[in-house]
């Protein structure tokens, strides 16, 4: 099995190593069908650590790469108008991770612009993030997640904490092992890439970083030829969901649920009314995150209910 390292710290780059973009240089070529292993820095690079707080790093001045992704990657045979599958094997991590309140940043903003720079270090082991809170512990079942995973804009080059159609900083809990993720492919060859993993998540992301974990990923890759979608999807052994995101939210909502009608339309054959209303009464509406430049949202409906259709 090929792995794939990530780069020494030293080489890394703002530009290279935190965009998705055309022309960014791939690190590897995979064939379709093939399973890679894709080590990971966390979303600070690994800088903040428990003799180095969150604090203390940004009072050091040291410049600070925002959100590094390991890539992109060069996929044989993927083409403009085809998509990339990404089949989630399996996701290692170490025994700690960080989470961090940045002031100004988060769902509460405003309310904590004269808080100082806090980070929480949690143990990750036997299952269980043990989260300390006043002296204590609070103990949340591990659900490792990949944050930022996506592939080339056509045109443009995007920083890897924004989330748009080609993927990105989705912090979507469902891109998780035994799920698969579709992504349009924009540029030959995909360029795919992915990086900021957590040992576990709310919905929403609300104060902005999860418990944040550098790891190791296996992915399978492999190309629907000549199928193009707009959105990334997520297909889970028990659910389908499309995956948005804009601001405002009730736009990145709007964007998720037309996504989630058409493809019941394209793909199950049902009527475009029929589709909107099923995902009335029996779809559901979850936010990823309202903490990235972008507000992510997921529209889901469970296959069982499609496969009565058949």
């Amino acid at each position: 099995m090929k792995r794939i390292a990530k780069k020494p710290a030293e080489k890394m780059t703002q530009q290279g190593d935190c965009v998705f973009g055309p022309n960014v240089k791939p690190v590897a070529s995979v064939s379709p069908g093939e399973t890679v292993e894709i080590e990971t820095y966390d979303c600070f690079m690994d800088s903040v650590r428990p003799e180095r707080d969150w604090k203390s790093l940004l009072e050091s001045g040291e410049e600070i790469l925002e959100n590094p992704v390991t890539g992109p990657i060069y996929v044989e045979g993927a083409e403009p108008g085809d998509t990339l599958v990404i089949d989630i094997v399996g996701i290692e991590v170490g025994e700690r991770g960080v989470t961090a309140l940045v002031p100004g940043f988060g769902v509460l903003e405003g309310w904590f612009t004269q808080a100082p720079p806090l980070s929480k270090f949690s143990e990750v082991k036997h299952g269980e993030v043990v989260f300390p809170v006043k002296g204590r512990s609070v103990r949340i079942p591990v659900r490792l997640m990949i944050g930022t995973i996506g592939v080339a804009p056509a045109t443009e080059t995007m920083a890897t904490v924004t989330p748009s159609r080609h993927g990105g900083n989705l912090d979507t809990p469902e891109v998780t092992v035994g799920n698969r993720v579709y992504l349009p492919v924009n540029v030959k060859g995909a360029l795919f890439a992915l990086g900021d993993l957590h040992a576990t998540q709310g919905h929403g992301e609300v104060c902005g970083t999860g418990v944040e974990v550098p790891g190791l990923v296996r992915v399978k890759l492999d190309v629907l030829k000549r199928k193009r979608i707009e959105w990334p999807r997520i297909e889970s052994p028990d659910e389908i969901m499309t995956v948005c995101s804009a601001r405002p939210l009730d736009d990145a909502v709007r964007l998720a649920v037309r996504e989630l009608t058409r493809l019941l339309v394209t793909d199950y054959g049902i009527e475009e009314y029929d589709a909107y209303m099923l995902l009335s009464v029996a779809g559901d509406v979850e936010i990823s995150q309202m903490v990235d430049p972008m507000y992510t949202v997921v529209a889901k409906i469970r296959k069982q209910l499609l496969l009565q259709m058949k």
